[in-house]
C-alpha cells in the first residue's frame, strides 16, 4: 500500500510537470482584503 501511495505521488507530479493545472482564477481576490479592513469601514454612518 506504501508503494502504491508514493507511485501515485510521482505519477501526480510528473503530470503536473507535464500539464500543469495552475488556473488563475483561483488566486485572484475577491472583495476587499485585509488592508481595507485594517482602515476600517468609510461607508459607515457619521
Amino acid at each position: 500500500m506504501n508503494f502504491l501511495t508514493h507511485l501515485i505521488g510521482y505519477a501526480a507530479a510528473i503530470r503536473e510537470f507535464v500539464a500543469p493545472t495552475y488556473r488563475p482564477e483561483r488566486y485572484y481576490m475577491r472583495g476587499p482584503g485585509p488592508a481595507s479592513a485594517r482602515r476600517g469601514n468609510s461607508l459607515s454612518a457619521r
